[in-house]
């Protein structure tokens, strides 16, 4: 979701955010079979998030700022690999963030 040509085809515009940390999650990847997800972002492997449960695992991003239709659309976009829940990032903010399922 944080690339731009992403957010123009799912959302119909640039999305606006702000960077924060997530933390107690690691980064790794995930290869994508879904043609439709295939054909926007045009990358065959996407990163995901893993819970470690350990507050000293962190991961750099940006929390997008999403209407309740686009965060409808953005469930729609996103493969059965990932799971939306809420997140915990540096700043003390919660956010949903998509991760990798349990």
């Amino acid at each position: 979701m944080q690339h731009k040509q992403v957010q123009q085809e799912t959302f119909g515009r640039e999305i606006s955010g702000k960077s924060d940390i997530l933390l107690g999650y690691r980064l790794e990847h995930v290869e994508i079979t879904d043609p439709k997800v295939l054909s926007v972002s045009k990358q065959q492997f996407h990163p995901i998030i893993v819970a470690t449960d350990n507050h000293h695992d962190q991961v750099k991003g940006i929390i997008l700022e999403l209407t309740a239709q686009e965060l409808a659309q953005a469930d729609s976009y996103e493969v059965d690999d990932y799971q939306r829940i809420l997140g915990e990032f540096k700043s003390g903010r919660q956010a949903w963030i998509y991760a990798a399922k349990n």
